[in-house]
């Protein structure tokens, strides 16, 4: 939580030396505890390899590299699914099996593997929301608890969440398939989750992936831009800061930045974060958020006149329906019509395209 964030420029000839080089910048090796398991969580917001919504295959291989040549022996994938995206798919499209067979790494699911229990725990900070939203219980996966985490977020924009980064990058790790109980107390419950890490994880650290950047309605229905930034911390409040600011927004008017700023679990404000590598004080991509169908429904639903219905919609088998409206516009409708001629576009004229291609 020392508030000192990464950034450099890169280029796909360098990509993967410049991730281990942003990663000693930022003092991966003071944050993450050699003796402990690593888990890499990344981040797959769509099946599809919308370019800007996921992980990077660079990225992945980069920080694998960065680990292995500094004595990080014992690493383990874990990824985790939800409602509308489908993470053995994701893996194949995105082409992380490439790298995790490259690298000999095993990958857990945090919703079906045998080695993943969910237990009850009690967190020793105050939660904001979550014991509200889970009377039952805050559950989480046994096999956090002991080990480093490495989140692999993407530089991107949030329809829910303005951006979306370290600190959302959690969401799937630690909630099961029912975190969409969550969606109109978005903002607390990432600072609720940020507390829950700092108690479970020998070593918090993120490498942020700016090399395509994410405009738009995102998390999924983007506008690629490319960036060629990679970003580095051990404050998960502080990258996710400076990507918002690079991103053109005010972090501290950002919920989830300002109240885990006010906590004390990361510094939210830009004139408190050091900042190493590129000097990004003239940086805006202007980003801006804008609508989608799923953004429109979410307003009413979530956070509108219809929010008092909410268990109805979505803690009944009603929520099938919401799923299925979900897949269809996004998979059937957006990604046929729209994504994937963005897709191919990115794969013929951007080097990061042509860089994915070769994996």
């Amino acid at each position: 939580m020392n508030g000192k964030v990464a950034v450099i420029k890169t280029r796909p000839e360098t990509v993967l030396e410049d991730t281990e080089k942003v990663m000693k910048m930022a003092g991966f090796e003071d944050a993450l505890d050699k003796g402990a398991t690593t888990i890499l969580k990344d981040n797959i917001s769509w099946h599809f390899p919308m370019p800007g919504a996921n992980t990077t295959p660079w990225q992945l291989e980069g920080v694998i590299l960065a680990l292995l040549n500094n004595g990080y022996r014992d690493l383990v994938a874990v990824e985790n699914k939800t409602v509308v995206t489908r993470p053995e798919k994701g893996r194949h499209m995105n082409k992380y099996d490439r790298v995790y067979d490259k690298y000999d790494i095993p990958i857990l699911l945090n919703f079906e593997d045998d080695d993943m229990k969910w237990i009850r725990y009690e967190p020793k900070a105050r939660m904001r929301v979550l014991n509200h939203i889970y009377p039952e219980g805050i559950h989480i996966p046994d096999y956090f608890i002991g080990k480093n985490i490495v989140q692999l977020p993407t530089m991107k924009c949030h329809i829910y969440t303005t951006t979306t980064g370290a600190m959302k990058n959690a969401f799937g790790g630690l909630l099961n398939t029912r975190r969409h109980y969550t969606h109109s107390w978005i903002h607390e419950t990432l600072v609720d989750l940020l507390q829950i890490q700092y108690e479970i994880h020998t070593g918090l650290f993120a490498v942020m992936d700016g090399t395509t950047a994410g405009n738009g309605p995102g998390p999924r229905t983007l506008q690629p831009v490319t960036a060629n930034y990679l970003l580095a911390s051990a404050d998960q409040v502080a990258i996710d800061a400076v990507a918002a600011k690079m991103m053109g927004f005010e972090p501290m008017n950002l919920p989830y930045i300002r109240i885990a700023h006010e906590e004390g679990l990361g510094i939210g404000k830009p004139e408190e974060i050091t900042v190493v590598g590129e000097d990004i004080s003239g940086v805006n991509l202007h980003f801006t958020v804008g609508d989608n169908l799923a953004s429109m429904a979410g307003d009413v639903l979530w956070f509108g006149p219809l929010k008092r219905f909410q268990k109805l919609f979505f803690h009944t088998p009603l929520v099938g329906l919401f799923i299925w409206a979900s897949d269809f516009y996004h998979d059937k409708v957006w990604w046929n019509t729209k994504g994937i001629k963005t897709y191919r576009q990115w794969l013929k004229d951007s080097p990061w395209g042509r860089l994915f291609d070769r994996y």
